[in-house]
């Protein structure tokens, strides 16, 4: 038995996972947290990460090597997505996070992102129900892979990373509070343009399972529930039927911020973002219940952080 800690840095946050992994599955979760740090931030309008947000993530990962101590971590992989991908100084985000941790983030690929979250997806899934379509709606990004499950091994037949996620869908179409339907439709239509050429890389009408994962996704499911405040076990493995989904979407679009600041599940760093996630999920509603036969979406807790575990036993 191993203990490892897996660490995402998106766009929106960073995320760090403890667990005791035995035989290709995590046995036991010892921490799980999250961490709003924005690193994406302004990085779609200017090309670089700003200092102030290289700042919060420093500190939030100063905070994180605590735990790993505190902890007895054997072994931790750190992976960087998209707005590292992005961003012309990236290399002053790599050498913070050597300092801090004592090695380097890696930077990996749209399509390694999307294999990562498919694998930390599925794992408590019934391989009768796939293959599986797991969507992660990222701050900055969009992954769609499609597989199958077998109870011990997870196969990717397709695979696609789109530039699109809440922050930035949110920068670049919703400047208003709330967004208005001029707003909206140019952000519709973004995302569609957007996720077209993933439709075109994953054929979605051989899913029988669409799973959604990360905190988008699993904050409309909390919504949707009406949960008192975010329980990650009453989200997990929920199930949104069509005319759900679309409900909670259209209400977190036409909220103020007050409005959405006082929704129960909401953390407060997804209150000024969570718009553009509902329309990039809402999209992917669009296509996935129209060209297929799924009929509802299922949402997981367990994603890329799980996935990253994994593969540190893998190497």
């Amino acid at each position: 038995m191993s203990r490892v800690a897996a660490i995402d840095c998106g766009t929106n946050s960073i995320r760090l996972l403890v667990a005791e992994v035995q035989d290709g599955r995590i046995t036991r979760d010892l921490h799980r947290e999250m961490r709003v740090v924005r690193l994406g931030e302004g990085v779609d309008a200017t090309g670089r990460i700003s200092a102030a947000a290289l700042e919060r993530t420093r500190a939030a990962l100063v905070d994180y090597v605590a735990v790993l101590r505190r902890k007895g971590v054997e072994r931790a992989r750190m992976v960087a997505t998209s707005a590292t991908r992005d961003a012309a100084n990236k290399d002053e985000f790599f050498a913070m996070t050597e300092q801090v941790l004592g090695f380097p983030a890696e930077v990996i690929t749209g399509d390694e992102e999307a294999e990562l979250s498919f694998v930390g997806a599925v794992g408590e899934l019934d391989p009768d129900d796939g293959p599986f379509l797991v969507a992660d709606v990222g701050g900055g990004s969009t992954e769609l892979v499609l597989g199958t499950w077998d109870g011990t091994r997870a196969r990717v037949s397709a695979a696609r990373s789109t530039d699109i996620g809440c922050v930035r869908l949110t920068e670049r179409a919703l400047p208003h509070d709330p967004p208005t339907p001029e707003d909206v439709a140019a952000a519709r239509d973004i995302a569609r343009a957007a996720l077209a050429d993933a439709f075109a890389a994953v054929p979605v009408a051989e899913a029988r399972t669409w799973v959604g994962v990360a905190g988008t996704v699993t904050t409309i499911a909390g919504t949707a529930r009406r949960l008192p405040a975010y329980d990650p076990d009453a989200i997990h493995l929920a199930e949104l039927t069509p005319e759900e989904l679309a409900e909670t979407t259209a209400f977190l679009l036409g909220a103020d911020r007050d409005t959405r600041a006082a929704v129960g599940v909401m953390h407060p760093g997804r209150v000024d973002v969570i718009g553009g996630g509902c329309v990039v999920v809402d999209a992917l509603a669009e296509r996935i219940f129209a060209g297929s036969a799924v009929a509802r979406l299922v949402v997981s807790e367990h994603d890329i952080l799980d996935g990253i575990a994994l593969s540190i036993t893998a190497q």
